[in-house]
C-alpha cells in the first residue's frame, strides 16, 4: 500500500523523506520486520520500540515512525534512504495506520464492543450465538480465543489484541464473510488507543468493580473507569446495566450516544423479573420483541441474568427473532466461564476462570445462593504474579466455601507449596474447614469423592486454560479431561 494512504487521518504528523513509496507491512516488532516494511516505534512499560530502530533499519525498514518527543534521539539514527515521521502519540499512529492498512475493516461489519470489569467473555459468546442462529456470521475476539465465524483465529494473548493484529483479525472476517464481529474491549486497550479509529455500532458496559489498579494499568478508579467510558464515545448505541451505581452515571456523560438500560432491581428499559436459580441453570421473564417470554441458559447464577440482559438487547436492536433469542441462550457454552462438566455420577461440578480476589468471591457467593448442599472450593494461585491476593483469597475462600482444597495452579518458577502457604496464611484467619493437597488433580479427586448430589464443587482458576505452567515450560492440563479421568477411574 502506497505510505500516503497508510498515514491518511494521524493528526500532527510531520515528515522527513519520500511518501510516495509502497509499503509491503506495518509492525511494531523490530523482529518481525523485513525488506520494504514500515516499522512504528512505541514506548513500552518494559522495552522502549525507539532503541530497536537500527535494528529495524538493518532488516530493510523503508519507513520508520517514531513518537514526537523522541525526535532529537532518533534524526542521527536515520539514513537519507530511510522516511522519518513524526506523530505527537505514536501508539495513536498505530492505532491509524493499522486501520488505514487493512482498508478500514470495522466499517464493514457491525461491531460490537463490551467493556466491564466482570461478563465481557460470556456476554461476546453469549451475542454470537444469538447472532448466528439468527443466520449472521459473526466473527469473535476476547480474552480465550478468536474466532471467524465457526473457525478458530488463534487463541487470545490478551483481552484485546495490539491494534495492528486487531485491525488483521477484523480483516479477514471480512475476507471471511462475517456480517458482525463481538469484542471484549479492556480499559487498557481503550487507554493505549488500541482500538482507535474501531468504527463501533454498538457498545455494552456490563459493571464496574475495583480491578487493574496498579502503577502499570490504572493509577486509580477515576482513570480506570474514564478508560471504559471512552468506547461510548466512539459508539452509536449504547447499553448499560442500571444497577450499576457507576454505569447509571453513564447518558450524562456521553451524551452523543443513544443509551438503552438492563436490569434486574431497578426500573429499566430491559427488566427481568421472576428469576429462578439453580445448580444448573437460570431463568426469568422478560419482555422481547414487545411480548413477555420465559428466557433460560444453563449458566447458574445472578450474573447470567445481567448477561443474557445485554445479549438480548444487542440482538433485539440487531432484529432477531425471540425464538432464536431463547434458544441460543439456552444452548450457549462458554469455555472456563461458570462451565458445568457432565459426569456419570451426577455431581455439579463447575470450572471456572476466577482468578483474583473479586471474581473468586463473585463465583462463591453466586453458588453458595442456590447450592442445596455444601459448597467445595478447588484453588490455586499463579506463581511470579501477584504475592499479596494470595493470604486475601484463602481468607475469601475460608470465609464462602464450606469446604476449600488448596492445590497448585501454573506455579511457573515458584515452589507450589510457598504459594500454598501463603495462601493458607489467610484462610487460618477464618473459621473455615480446609486442607492442602499441592497436586492439582489429587485436590481434584479428593473434592469429588467428598461430594454428593446437593453440593457443588467449584474448581477455580484455570477456566479455558488447557495447561498447567510450571519451570518455564506448559504441560498439558485440561481439568475436563481430569475429571472424566477420576469419574471413570472411581467408577471401575
Amino acid at each position: 500500500m502506497n505510505l500516503k494512504n497508510i498515514l491518511i487521518g494521524i493528526e500532527g504528523l510531520k515528515a522527513k523523506g519520500n511518501l510516495d513509496i509502497e509499503i509491503k507491512k506495518i509492525t511494531n516488532d523490530s523482529k518481525n520486520v523485513s525488506e520494504g516494511d514500515m516499522f512504528i516505534a512505541i514506548k513500552g512499560f518494559e522495552k522502549d520500540g525507539h532503541n530497536y530502530i537500527q535494528d529495524a533499519i538493518a532488516s530493510g525498514a523503508k519507513v520508520i515512525l517514531v513518537q514526537e518527543d523522541m525526535l532529537k534521539q532518533i534524526i542521527p539514527l536515520i539514513p537519507n534512504e530511510v522516511t522519518l515521521i513524526t506523530a505527537p502519540d505514536s501508539r495513536e499512529a498505530t492505532a491509524i495506520c493499522a486501520c488505514n492498512y487493512y482498508d478500514n475493516p470495522s466499517r464493514k461489519l457491525q461491531l460490537i464492543g463490551i467493556t466491564g470489569t466482570k461478563g465481557k467473555t460470556t456476554t461476546t459468546f453469549m451475542i454470537k450465538s444469538i447472532l448466528e442462529k439468527q443466520g449472521i456470521k459473526t466473527g469473535l475476539i476476547g480474552t480465550i480465543y478468536a474466532y471467524s465465524g465457526s473457525k478458530k483465529l488463534e487463541d487470545s494473548v490478551r483481552t484485546t489484541p495490539d491494534s495492528i493484529k486487531l485491525q488483521e483479525l477484523l480483516a479477514k472476517m471480512v475476507e471471511d464473510g462475517c456480517q458482525a464481529c463481538v469484542m471484549e474491549v479492556s480499559s487498557q486497550s481503550l487507554k493505549l488507543h488500541r482500538v482507535d479509529g474501531c468504527d463501533f455500532n454498538i457498545g455494552i458496559f456490563t459493571n464496574f468493580y475495583e480491578d487493574h489498579i496498579s502503577e502499570k494499568e490504572h493509577p486509580n478508579m477515576e482513570d480506570y473507569f474514564n478508560s471504559k467510558l471512552k468506547l461510548f464515545k466512539m459508539c452509536k448505541y449504547g447499553f448499560i446495566n442500571v444497577d450499576d451505581i457507576n454505569t447509571i452515571k453513564i447518558p450524562k456523560l456521553v451524551p452523543q450516544c443513544m443509551i438503552k438500560t438492563y436490569g434486574i432491581d431497578n426500573e429499566c428499559d430491559m427488566l427481568a423479573k421472576d428469576i429462578t436459580i439453580t445448580n444448573s441453570y437460570v431463568d426469568f421473564r422478560v419482555k422481547i420483541n414487545g411480548k413477555n417470554e420465559r428466557i433460560k441458559t444453563d449458566i447458574p447464577g445472578r450474573f447470567s441474568v445481567y448477561n443474557s440482559l445485554a445479549s438480548i438487547c444487542v440482538a433485539e436492536k440487531l432484529g432477531c427473532s425471540t425464538e432464536n433469542i431463547k434458544e441460543a441462550l439456552e444452548t450457549v457454552k462458554v469455555p472456563g466461564r461458570s462451565e458445568l462438566v457432565d459426569n456419570k455420577l451426577g455431581l455439579t461440578i463447575m470450572i471456572d476462570y476466577a482468578h483474583t480476589p473479586e471474581s473468586l468471591e463473585s463465583i462463591l457467593q453466586a453458588v453458595k445462593s442456590y447450592t442445596r448442599g455444601r459448597v467445595i472450593s478447588v484453588f490455586g494461585c499463579g506463581g511470579d504474579r501477584d504475592k499479596a491476593k494470595r493470604p486475601n483469597m484463602g481468607a475469601i475462600s475460608g470465609k464462602i466455601a464450606n469446604y476449600t482444597i488448596i492445590t497448585s495452579d501454573n506455579p511457573r518458577t515458584e515452589d507450589p507449596e510457598t504459594i500454598i502457604s501463603q495462601i493458607e496464611e489467610g484462610i487460618k484467619k477464618t473459621k473455615g474447614n480446609y486442607e492442602c493437597i499441592t497436586n492439582r488433580t489429587d485436590a481434584i479427586k479428593k473434592a469429588i469423592k467428598m461430594a454428593n448430589k446437593n453440593d457443588i464443587i467449584v474448581l477455580a482458576g484455570k477456566g479455558h486454560e488447557s495447561y498447567q505452567e510450571i519451570n518455564n515450560q506448559k504441560i498439558d492440563y485440561d481439568e475436563r479431561k481430569i475429571v472424566k479421568e477420576i469419574i471413570e477411574e472411581i467408577n471401575q
